[in-house]
């Protein structure tokens, strides 16, 4: 175990771009060591550099969150080099493919939703379940789901993506089942809205800077003892299901 043992250790997953990437900065700014999870092995490498470079404690971690192998070697990276992990933030994810910015339901291959529901759901479920044993270890472990108010019911915001949003509507599901089933521990889980934000995943094209999305994780990451479980939340306040 390489890492002082008193320090904060937080697995962030998609990590080594966007929004998940400026979770791991903003963590790694209050005292977190920060473990980047990432497929892509060279991206992953580069962006623990940069947050080295920012004077972030971090170190990559292979993750593929669709693979189980994949998933349960990246505890085992966590436990030998942490022993324990007190944060986890689900933030891999994907929109899906889509024609013409869009994902018709009536039109819509159902391969398009498995590959969704793969990384978005399952990927979550897979991760957080493996990680459990360590975040069990910890003082005041917390679970971040990063969903999207596209996911809400109730506000049924953005395009009509068929695939996409139900993913993050089934994920808030899933994250309040996580918070009843762990509501008489220390693990508190709750999702996360980090607004539209300029990244990648939106073409650049959006009014919200990844720091700005970041927020709103960071601040349920570091939740204290008596903070709100099974929640959905942005910088506003609580999201509507």
């Amino acid at each position: 175990m390489g890492r002082v043992n008193d320090t904060k250790i937080a697995l962030v997953t998609g990590a080594n771009k966007g929004i998940g990437f400026a979770i791991a900065r903003g963590l790694g700014a209050i005292g977190f060591t920060v473990a980047v999870g990432a497929r892509d092995d060279a991206r992953r490498e580069e962006a623990v550099e940069r947050l080295r470079a920012a004077g972030v404690d971090a170190f990559g971690v292979a993750l593929d969150v669709t693979s189980d192998d994949s998933v349960a070697a990246a505890a085992v990276t966590i436990e030998q080099t942490a022993g324990r992990l007190d944060v986890l933030v689900n933030n891999a994810g994907i929109s899906g493919r889509t024609d013409g910015g869009a994902q018709d339901p009536t039109t819509l291959d159902l391969d398009v939703v498995r590959t969704v529901l793969d990384t978005n759901v399952f990927g979550v479920v897979r991760v957080t379940n493996a990680m459990l044993p360590l975040l069990r270890r910890a003082d005041s472990p917390r679970i971040v789901n990063m969903s999207s108010n596209m996911g809400s019911l109730t506000l049924q915001t953005g395009p009509i993506m068929a695939a996409y949003a139900p993913s993050k509507s089934m994920l808030n599901s899933v994250t309040a089942q996580y918070a009843r089933r762990l509501a008489e521990t220390n693990v508190i889980v709750n999702a996360a809205c980090p607004g539209y934000v300029a990244t990648d995943f939106t073409g650049f094209n959006a009014p919200r800077t990844p720091e700005q999305g970041a927020a709103i994780a960071i601040r349920l990451a570091t939740l204290p003892d008596d903070g709100p479980r099974g929640g959905f939340f942005d910088d506003e306040g609580v999201v509507p299901w």
